[in-house]
């Protein structure tokens, strides 16, 4: 599915698998595309095949249990885990027209996250010294619920955030995910929060135009 939610962003919505290899050549043409003015800005939601991603500080210590294919992601950041019921969001975005500043970007993203799992009833922030989204598990502690990672080239943005939905937790157990070994990783099943299909991309198209005045410091996201 594919519809524009601004005049100049394209939304693209995925149900079936797309496999992880397929997706990065992809996002590659269109960088490249938007970089050149020959296609419009790009947000695209998916789910992948099992598949650990190594990031640029990626350290081999981390890979504990590879049982799925590692595939060098080319995003900043270490091992990291994509299957079926986690929803993840590549963001191709022109920094050229809003801002060129990456950190502002980044914590956009974060802000944007944060913002739609409020939609959905979900508490979330941020933690300093620990990348990603962090929520309250049902254990009380700290745990990840959404993981952030992103690559800027020719000012143009790629990879972006995933968010736990209804993955299968075991298999984060092949990695140290993000690096972090001190906090688990959750997800919005476990919390006891069932969604109808569709709920998660529908509230983070609610707060998608929140996210873009972020970016053109003409709003505030969490």
């Amino acid at each position: 599915m594919s519809q524009t939610l601004t005049q100049s962003v394209e939304w693209r919505a995925d149900n079936a698998l797309v496999p992880y290899r397929e997706a990065l050549a992809a996002m590659d043409g269109r960088n490249r595309a938007i970089a050149a003015n020959e296609a419009r800005e790009l947000v695209w939601l998916l789910e992948h095949p099992p598949v650990y991603t190594a990031g640029t500080s990626a350290n081999g210590a981390e890979l504990l249990d590879p049982r799925f294919e590692v595939i060098e992601a080319g995003r900043g950041g270490r091992y990291t885990y994509h299957g079926p019921g986690q929803r993840v969001g590549y963001l191709m975005l022109d920094l050229k027209e809003r801002g060129r500043d990456v950190r502002c970007f980044v914590h956009a993203v974060e802000g944007w996250v944060i913002a739609a799992l409020g939609e959905l009833g979900v508490k979330s922030w941020r933690s300093e010294g620990r990348i990603g989204i962090w929520t309250r598990d049902v254990d009380g502690r700290e745990a990840k619920i959404g993981a952030i990672g992103v690559r800027v080239r020719r000012w143009v943005t790629m990879h972006g955030f995933s968010i736990n939905v209804s993955p299968d937790l075991s298999h984060f157990a092949g990695i140290v995910p993000c690096g972090i070994e001190e906090f688990g990783v959750t997800s919005l099943s476990k919390l006891g929060v069932e969604l109808a299909p569709g709920a998660v991309d529908a509230a983070l198209a609610v707060r998608f135009g929140d996210f873009l005045a972020a970016l053109e410091g003409k709003s505030d996201l969490p």
